[in-house]
């Protein structure tokens, strides 16, 4: 063990997500590696785009994890002629005090669903840069937090691009993670028939963790240990990616930093206080890939998306992982 966390620690961390994620299986069926996915972006203080088709479970899966964490939930709609301040709220004159009161809006809960995110017009999906950067919103030179935990699960589908304004490279690099939910298996979709469930209104969770002992969690996530030679292991990829002749451009620090981020909170969820090259490896994919454009032209998203997945997988094969 290392001088940073006791045997303890690193226990109640692998329990506390254990019980999440178990408790979130009961509302997301079959989907283990989703969950997994989800629990250690949200650990890494992170936030999360899904990517896939409409009715898979992308609401599901934002609303199970509110509801195991006993933490406020909220969905934003984003469409063409949503404001910015539909979404961070406002000041109005209060005639009563004689000043101007701020009226939070959506974005100030803990789990924030971004449905369909890439309908909004690029103005309303800039309000989301600071509060996913720093946790907060400021609406008249007033800074107004949101509170702990935050993160925003955004959805996106990657097939309808017809009146949707693509994500900035620099909304992109606010999300830790990129993932899809994939279609069930056949016996798993069996279940979510009999269930007989349309909504997640419909869904009954109870708690498995309380908020302090959700921020504790995060916490011990920056005191997982990580040696030299993973985070040379770590550069090393990063730097391929910025020499790598099919990508416009490579991997931002903060690009490197979320995969190192990323790695810890992976650590913990398995029950270690340090860091694995497996750790590295499993998470290269969903951290950096959305943060990589290809230089040629590609005729639809799923293609482009594919062709970076195998850049990536070309530049970890030739890169040698620590013994």
């Amino acid at each position: 063990m290392t001088d940073f966390m006791t045997t303890g620690q690193v226990g109640e961390a692998r329990e506390a997500l254990a019980r999440l994620k178990a408790n979130m299986r009961l509302a997301v069926k079959g989907k283990d590696d989703v969950i997994e996915r989800a629990l250690v972006c949200f650990a890494a203080g992170g936030h999360l785009l899904i990517e896939d088709l409409p009715g898979l479970g992308k609401t599901t899966l934002a609303y199970s994890l509110a509801r195991s964490m006993d933490c406020t939930f909220s969905r934003i709609q984003f469409t063409s002629d949503l404001l910015p301040s539909d979404v961070t709220g406002v000041a109005i004159y209060d005639e009563h005090v004689k000043e101007f009161v701020f009226k939070p809006g959506p974005i100030f809960a803990n789990i924030v669903l971004a449905d369909e995110i890439n309908r909004a017009t690029p103005k309303t999906q800039s309000a989301l840069l600071e509060v996913m950067d720093r946790g907060k919103v400021t609406i008249d030179g007033e800074p107004h937090a949101v509170g702990a935990p935050f993160m925003v699960l955004a959805t996106q589908n990657p097939v309808d691009y017809e009146g949707t304004f693509p994500l900035p490279e620099s909304q992109m690099d606010r999300f830790l993670m990129r993932i899809r939910m994939g279609y069930p298996r056949s016996a798993d979709e069996l279940e979510i028939l009999r269930a007989q469930r349309m909504s997640y209104d419909s869904i009954q969770l109870n708690p498995v963790t309380v908020r302090t002992e959700v921020l504790r969690l995060q916490q011990l996530v920056t005191q997982v240990y990580i040696e030299e030679s993973v985070l040379d292991f770590i550069l090393k990829i990063v730097a391929a990616t910025r020499t790598e002749a099919e990508f416009k451009a490579g991997v931002s620090v903060r690009g490197g930093l979320a995969l190192k981020t990323a790695a810890q909170a992976r650590a913990l969820l398995t029950g270690r206080d340090f860091v694995v090259p497996e750790d590295v490896l499993d998470l290269v994919q969903p951290v950096l890939g959305h943060r990589l454009a290809l230089v040629r032209q590609t005729s639809d998203a799923l293609e482009e998306r594919n062709a970076v997945a195998g850049a990536l997988r070309r530049i970890v094969g030739g890169t040698t992982p620590p013994i």
